[in-house]
C-alpha cells in the first residue's frame, strides 16, 4: 500500500480567530490510503459553547480551504467539505479532526483555529467614534443611538 503524510500546522487564519492556546498533539500523521486519520489539537483551557473551532486544509501554493467548524461543546456549525467530521473529547480540551477514508489527495497541511470566548472589557476599542469632534461640531457630546 502507498503511504503519505498529513502535516499539521497551527495558524491564525481569520480576523478574531487565533492559534493562541492551541497545540498540535502530533506534528505529522502517516496512514495508508483508505484508513481513517485523526488529527488532534489541545486547547489551553476547557472549551465551552461560545468557543468556535475552525479546521482548514492547505495544498502547496494554494489558499487554505475551509473544512468544518464546531463549538467547544461539540455542536456542528458548518461542514461544506464531505469526508470530514470532528470530535470534542469529554475533557473539552482536546479537539479532533477525523478524515473518514483518507486518500492521497488528503496529503496537505491542516490548520485548526479558535475564536475564543470574549472575556474582560467587551466595550468598543474606538470609543472616540461615539463622540463628535471639536474641530467640526464644537465641544464633544455623547451621541445616543
Amino acid at each position: 500500500m502507498d503511504y503519505y503524510g498529513l502535516s499539521l500546522l497551527i495558524a491564525s487564519l481569520l480576523t478574531g480567530v487565533s492559534c493562541e492556546g492551541l497545540t498540535a498533539v502530533k506534528d505529522e500523521e502517516f496512514r495508508s490510503e483508505g484508513s481513517s486519520v485523526t488529527l488532534s489539537y489541545r486547547y489551553s483551557k476547557k472549551a465551552d459553547g461560545t468557543d468556535s473551532f475552525f479546521w482548514y486544509r492547505q495544498y502547496p501554493g494554494k489558499p487554505p480551504e475551509f473544512l468544518i467548524s464546531h463549538t467547544g461543546t461539540g455542536s456542528k456549525l458548518q461542514d461544506p467539505v464531505p469526508g470530514f467530521s470532528f470530535k470534542v473529547r469529554d475533557d473539552k480540551i482536546q479537539m479532533d479532526l477525523l478524515i473518514i477514508s483518507a486518500a492521497v489527495t488528503d496529503s496537505a497541511v491542516y490548520y485548526c483555529a479558535v475564536r475564543p470566548t470574549v472575556t474582560g472589557n467587551t466595550r468598543t476599542l474606538y470609543k472616540n467614534l461615539q463622540y463628535s469632534t471639536t474641530s467640526t461640531r464644537g465641544p464633544p457630546t455623547l451621541l445616543n443611538h
